[in-house]
């Protein structure tokens, strides 16, 4: 890994919740990193693609990402509002993908389930 990517897996480690790309990115920069947008991008990518972060997309259409809590399946409830996220298990969604997919002859198949609400606090 390069010092950048070991930079930017640092940042994303440190910070709470779920992150986009340019707010990582101010977030470093402050911190005195001398990295580019280009780069965080990617490198969000490529950690994305490896299974490493969870990634999102908001209502505004937006990625987001955070480094997941624990290596199993999980779905996240998410708050408009604040962004708080909690990681659920559904193991009824899991039944269901299984369920369709078989249904019209898919395999191989993955998934993503957000819930976006108004957490307590924010009520």
């Amino acid at each position: 890994m390069t010092r950048q990517q070991n930079a930017v897996t640092r940042a994303l480690a440190k910070a709470e919740g779920f992150q986009s790309a340019q707010g990582l990115h101010d977030a470093m920069r402050h911190a005195g990193e001398n990295i580019g947008l280009t780069t965080v991008y990617r490198h969000l990518q490529a950690l994305a693609d490896a299974g490493e972060v969870d990634v999102l997309r908001t209502d505004g259409g937006e990625a987001v990402y955070r480094r997941c809590a624990g290596d199993a399946h999980h779905h996240h409830l998410v708050c408009r509002a604040c962004g708080a996220t909690v990681e659920v298990t559904g193991p009824a969604v899991e039944t269901w993908a299984e369920q369709v997919a078989r249904e019209h002859g898919f395999r191989d198949v993955s998934h993503t389930v957000e819930v976006f609400g108004t957490c307590a606090a924010c009520q």
